[in-house]
């Protein structure tokens, strides 16, 4: 069983957040329980230090002498294998968060659908399920391969887009296509497609929807190959 801790200055939503994870445990069959919630930073610390915690929630905003990156640093003093989850409505603190071995980190105001992915990959890689990583730059800015729902070309940028934010480095297509999965295919001058990622396909218009709701263009150069793939693929 996976136990969770939930840190939130918010107590309505601490109880929301604890209801979809419960919501979420029971969907899927997840072996989990939220074991303790609270709005106090010092409580948090003091029931981590003394009981087993596999997942931990933090905001990252925290009204406390302690934000949730200081209380991150803390709590890596003492539990270093836990997964940390953020959650925040700033999104700029978003890659301070990972120097913490976070797991993931969800904008607020969390939604169902959004809470539940995060889990099930939780799940995922607890069960064992490789993670491969995209390197964007010489910074070390890692992306999971299977976040990104497509990369586009702004000007000299690349832009590789999840569904919960979107990373950017200066670069070409040609340095990146090589090293890519096979499920990402050109699909327009300025776009390669993650086609895991890809819900729905309008050939006629030329569009495809991701699964964040994100969508981009097919090239007409591009069309033929893309549907073949997607076919093949087993999507479509």
């Amino acid at each position: 069983m996976l136990n969770f801790a939930l840190c939130d200055d918010n107590l309505n939503i601490l109880d929301r957040l604890e209801k979809m994870l419960n919501d979420i445990f029971t969907k899927n069959n997840f072996d989990a329980i939220v074991s303790f919630k609270t709005d106090n930073t010092s409580d948090m610390l003091n029931f981590i230090n003394n009981n087993k915690i596999n997942v931990i929630m933090l905001d990252i905003n925290l009204k406390s002498s302690k934000s949730g990156l200081e209380l991150a640093e803390a709590i890596r003093k003492i539990n270093k294998d836990s997964y940390i989850i953020f959650t925040t409505g700033h999104l700029e603190y978003a890659m301070l968060a990972y120097k913490f071995k976070t797991f993931d980190y969800l904008a607020k105001p969390i939604t169902y659908d959004r809470l539940e992915e995060t889990v099930i990959r939780l799940f995922e890689d607890v069960n064992g399920r490789p993670k491969k990583y995209i390197k964007i730059d010489n910074k070390n800015t890692i992306i999971d391969e299977a976040e990104v729902q497509y990369i586009k070309r702004d000007g000299m940028k690349l832009i590789f887009h999840t569904a919960t934010r979107d990373y950017d480095t200066y670069s070409s297509f040609n340095k990146f296509q090589e090293k890519l999965p096979v499920n990402y295919k050109r699909c327009h001058k300025s776009c390669i497609a993650n086609i895991a990622q890809i819900k729905d396909v309008e050939p006629v218009s030329g569009t495809i929807t991701f699964k964040d709701g994100s969508t981009c263009d097919i090239g007409p150069k591009y069309k033929v190959d893309l549907m073949e793939v997607l076919k093949d693929y087993g999507s479509f």
